[in-house]
């Protein structure tokens, strides 16, 4: 893959022909899905999914870090008002994803918690390291994830499993990603089984 020239700091796109590897890059904060970082990835939805030479949109992190979910100084600031214009934000853009032509993937490669996993949510594919972490912690902050989540992992996993994480807030590891139906495939390094997927699924 080459990297392209000009990148964003929260985002990094690599393009390798039919494919596109979109990986999070603030390690400071955890790969935080900030208000910057969500205009980067709606814009860079805006030029990718119109595309017709592109058939997979693959999304993941650096280090042992998928994405942290929203950036909770940002949250912090937040008035009601506010807040629901954050959240319908999220939704659209995550929605953007769930209705790309090509196939989206999301290579899990480590912690994916809150938004991050509502974004995870939104692909037609979830593969994971068998080192992945997932959490929706909302309940331990008082708050309920607002990108989509509520809706999408109950679809996927069933309505009293996804109250339960919700609820609970708990951390589960890959292997239970997998039983659960939350992944469909665990390998390492995620990013060669993502692309594999890409180049034997990929939309046309």
């Amino acid at each position: 893959m080459n990297d392209q020239s000009g990148q964003p700091h929260g985002i990094i796109t690599d393009f390798d022909e039919s494919l596109v590897v979109v990986r999070f890059n603030r390690p400071a904060t955890r790969n935080s899905l900030s208000s910057a970082t969500l205009t980067e990835l709606d814009e860079l939805l805006s030029t990718t999914i119109e595309r017709s030479d592109l058939t997979s949109i693959i999304f993941t992190g650096t280090d042992d870090v998928f994405a942290s979910g929203a950036d909770l100084r940002e949250m912090a600031q937040l008035n009601s008002a506010s807040a629901r214009i954050f959240s319908e934000r999220g939704q659209r853009i995550f929605q953007r994803i769930a209705s790309a032509p090509q196939l989206t993937i999301a290579a899990i490669n480590g912690y994916c918690m809150g938004g991050a996993l509502d974004l995870a949510l939104a692909c037609d594919v979830r593969v994971a390291s068998a080192a992945a972490i997932f959490a929706h912690p909302g309940a331990r902050l008082g708050i309920i994830t607002g990108w989509g989540g509520t809706q999408r992992l109950p679809n996927l996993i069933g309505r009293a499993r996804a109250a339960e994480l919700f609820f609970t807030a708990r951390r589960f590891d890959g292997k239970e990603a997998l039983q659960i139906g939350l992944v469909e495939a665990l390998g390492d390094p995620v990013i060669a089984l993502a692309l594999k997927v890409a180049r034997t699924r990929g939309k046309s």
